[in-house]
């Protein structure tokens, strides 16, 4: 038990393939976590829909995540770990390795969608509440889960509490790329703006990678576009600071070593760009758009070609942000198992529908979300259409916080959202 909550483990046995529920299973984890002082009492459930994909649930501690003491005093919190993440019968490296072809594998990957994690939540909402419908609170990709929620199983639902993640409902690949470009490059520039001195450092950084054959610990190679995707970092309230720190100690200064890499900075962008925790993040990121419109085709990396000023001799040069390109999944070893299944996803043109428009306009339940003006991850303006089309929907708009706003908030971003839901707001 931690000494903060009062914590029981769960773990639930759910089909692979919810259409042939007699077919192989695979694991589910929960953490159910309640206030100590109300662990005895009947409380309503809030589940918890993580962001990513291929994110675990947070793991519980005093203070963190930021929204939970606020949750608790009215509710019971489960945070699960969604199919393939953390305890849930993870998918690594070392799993996709075991599969005999990548044919395979990207059929067992197909199974990792938001359709399969709802219909995983309904099972396990069943047996945790019977017949009573629980909350829901969505932190970006949660959001997009709670759609798919509202559109399959709405009569699972009590209320929904989405932060950064209203998706676009039939936004493909493309339309998300060409809009996420130009986000990702006015907050490189508005890095930069704040620390001058890291556009030149950067630069040096990346000229050194393109002279000189510079290996990770683990031995992959650090590229110059490998190391332009620290600019992922940048959408969350601290990204700024966190990237500057890196930077700011990237370069060696003991004697012998000048104009090298430093161990440190080398040992950190192997565990910020390696994937090993959450290679689905990679994986399925451009799935999410895949809704029968065609294949993804790896549209980020196309779309790279419309913006010159991302090229690699650029200046100033500009970081990348939550874009998955093709040359990740042979240079990155967390990745180097998922390759040709990688491929396989982004041809594949039979990705079922993940939102039900007409359910969605019809919708009845409680739902209020968060839009952050200036979220680098998530287009506001489709989460504005988004919201103007479906019912019962209540929608803040601010740039207060950036997308990580629900945790930097102390609960208040989670107080207001229950209130707007409730019609106190």
């Amino acid at each position: 038990m931690n000494p903060a909550y009062a914590t029981v483990d769960h773990t639930f046995t759910v089909p692979l393939d919810h259409r042939a529920p007699d077919g192989p299973t695979i694991e589910i984890f929960a953490r159910e976590v309640a206030d100590p002082a109300r662990a005895g009492e009947e409380l309503p459930w809030l589940l918890y829909l993580q962001g990513g994909p291929g994110g675990k649930s947070p793991r519980p501690s005093a203070g963190s995540p930021g929204w939970l003491a606020q949750a608790l005093t009215t509710h019971r919190v489960l945070l699960l770990d969604q199919r393939g993440t953390g305890r849930s019968t993870p998918v690594t490296a070392r799993s996709a390795a075991r599969f005999a072809s990548p044919e395979q594998l990207a059929d067992h990957l197909a199974h990792f969608r938001a359709d399969a994690i709802v219909a995983d939540a309904e099972l396990i909402r069943r047996e945790l509440c019977g017949d009573a419908p629980w909350e829901t609170l969505g932190q970006s990709y949660g959001g997009f889960l709670t759609l798919t929620y509202l559109s399959q199983a709405p009569q699972g639902l009590k209320a929904c509490y989405v932060t950064g993640g209203l998706p676009g409902l039939t936004a493909t690949a493309d339309d998300v790329y060409a809009r996420t470009y130009p986000r990702v490059r006015d907050r490189v520039l508005d890095f930069y703006a704040r620390y001058p001195e890291d556009a030149p450092r950067l630069r040096k950084i990346a000229d050194l990678l393109a002279a000189d054959d510079v290996r990770l610990p683990n031995g992959d190679r650090l590229t110059p576009h490998r190391l332009r995707t620290l600019g992922l970092a940048l959408g969350m309230g601290d990204g700024f600071e966190r990237v500057h720190w890196l930077l700011d100690e990237a370069l060696a200064e003991s004697p012998g070593e000048e104009g090298e890499l430093s161990d440190t900075f080398l040992h950190q962008v192997m565990t910020l760009t390696g994937f090993t925790d959450n290679p689905l993040f990679a994986v399925m990121q451009e799935s999410l758009y895949g809704q029968g419109a065609g294949p993804t085709d790896w549209a980020a990396s196309r779309a790279l070609a419309d913006f010159p000023e991302f090229a690699g001799d650029a200046d100033p040069l500009l970081l990348t942000g939550e874009m998955m390109y093709p040359w990740m999944f042979r240079e990155i070893a967390g990745l180097r198992p998922f390759a040709d299944a990688a491929d396989l996803l982004a041809a594949r043109t039979d990705w079922p529908p993940l939102y039900d428009p007409n359910r969605l306009a019809a919708n009845e339940v409680p739902l209020a979300a968060i839009v952050y003006h200036d979220d680098m991850y998530v287009d506001a303006g489709l989460s504005l259409a988004t919201a103007r089309r479906i019912g019962a929907a209540r929608v803040w708009v601010t740039n207060e916080w950036e997308h990580d706003g629900v945790a930097a908030s102390g609960g208040r971003v989670l107080a207001r959202l229950m209130d707007l839901a409730a019609g106190r707001a």
